[in-house]
């Protein structure tokens, strides 16, 4: 569980920023070089690095280099450990919505609701 959480921890921490977003998404499309993810960006490269070390290390992203040229590609594994925990979160407050609703009909008499 203690694993699980640092994971979810690691990511939403990563997916926090706009740029890191932005990385993910077009990752989600197809792999893609350091210099394309890098180019709809203005920032300096060292920067942009950053960014994508941080998708690195939490899993989100892994990388190749062939040459010169270094590929990135999307990991699924951890976004659906995140889309997990989401539905998950979504289930329960619908839950505590659906009491919520049923506690509030049976205070409030039906005849005051027309």
């Amino acid at each position: 569980m203690r694993e699980m959480t640092s994971q979810l921890n690691a990511c939403f921490s990563a997916m926090s920023d706009p740029t890191r977003r932005a990385v993910i998404e077009a990752l989600a499309h197809a792999p893609a070089t350091v210099s394309a993810l890098h180019a709809p960006h203005a920032m300096a490269l060292p920067t942009f690095l950053r960014h994508l070390s941080v998708l690195e290390s939490c899993g989100l992203m892994r990388s190749e280099k062939t040459g010169r040229v270094r590929t990135c590609f999307i990991e699924s594994a951890p976004l659906l450990e995140v889309q997990g925990w989401m539905e998950w979160q979504r289930v329960v407050i619908e839950k505590q919505q659906d009491t919520r609703d049923q506690l509030a009909m049976r205070l409030v008499p039906t005849d005051t609701l027309q």
